[in-house]
């Protein structure tokens, strides 16, 4: 029976890089967190403990914060490209780079130089990049979304057996923190930052759309219309991928204290919860799967 090395992987993860843009008296913020991982000729560094073909990840960090200078930081799809490609064109031992990035949003308080953090959801980035000219794929995405719908939704017609407790209902609070993820048909290479930044803000509108506007009779068939919604919209992506925790509201029982609860007082359940996960991808998707992970 043979051993031998199977796919592998190393990089540098989460470097935190905060990029001030000084513009006059007007300044600009820019906060995100940086994992890259690299791969290639890694044989030897696995096998013998030969170091040659290693950029070592200390090298990776410094890189990130040099580019954030030199370039700027505009959209985190442009940045994660920029990087992914410098990496693997720079470097003859190294054949792909996997760029994947966070950002925290910061909202003006007033004036040109005061913020506070924006308490809402996290925009993310994954960049795969074989170097210019080699395949590249973009996920785009957010994470931490929490929306609520107090009506419109309903949970009846389900499996019941001999452990079912839940009561049908055709009134409940939905509510969920929605992970979601799209796919770029390709990298567009002639894209602008304010290109990335307006895809990325009209699938985040498309989403809550959805949402708000589709009568649940389950948490799938929301999922499924807020994808779908996001692909109608927008043409240049392709597939999107979901996860969304059902968020339960339980009403809460006040006859104890001699009340009605007519819907309005409930129990906000943090665990154990329903995870409900899905993709949804137009017929003529070209296939990718190493762009998700």
């Amino acid at each position: 029976m043979a051993i031998v090395l199977g796919p592998n992987r190393y990089g540098k993860a989460e470097t935190r890089v905060v990029r001030v843009s000084r513009d006059g008296g007007v300044h600009r913020l820019k906060d995100l967190n940086v994992s890259v991982s690299l791969s290639g000729a890694m044989e030897d560094v696995h096998l013998t403990g030969d170091n040659a073909a290693v950029l070592p990840t200390d090298s990776q960090k410094n890189t990130v914060f040099a580019f954030a200078k030199k370039y700027g930081v505009g959209a985190v799809e442009e940045f994660g490209l920029l990087l992914a490609r410098h990496f693997v064109d720079s470097q003859p031992t190294i054949t792909h780079a996997r760029v994947e990035i966070r950002e925290y949003g910061w909202k003006r308080i007033s004036g040109p130089h005061s913020f506070v953090r924006d308490g809402g959801e996290v925009r993310t980035a994954l960049v795969h990049s074989d170097g210019t000219g080699g395949a590249e794929s973009v996920v785009s995405g957010l994470a931490d979304l929490v929306v609520l719908n107090t009506t419109g939704s309903e949970f009846h017609g389900f499996i019941e057996d001999e452990y079912t407790t839940l009561a049908p209902t055709d009134d409940r609070v939905l509510a969920t923190e929605v992970t979601a993820r799209w796919r770029h048909r390709d990298t567009a290479p002639g894209w602008e930052a304010e290109d990335w930044d307006a895809s990325y803000l009209e699938a985040r509108a498309a989403l809550l759309a959805a949402f708000a506007e589709t009568h649940s009779l389950s948490l799938q068939q929301t999922l499924y219309q807020m994808g779908r919604r996001v692909l109608a919209e927008r043409a240049e992506l392709c597939e999107v991928r979901m996860a969304m925790p059902n968020k339960h509201h339980f009403l809460v029982d006040l006859e104890p204290f001699g009340m009605d609860n007519d819907n309005e007082v409930y129990f906000a359940a943090d665990r154990p919860y329903g995870l409900i996960e899905g993709a949804v991808l137009t017929d003529d998707a070209p296939g990718a799967p190493a762009a998700w992970s």
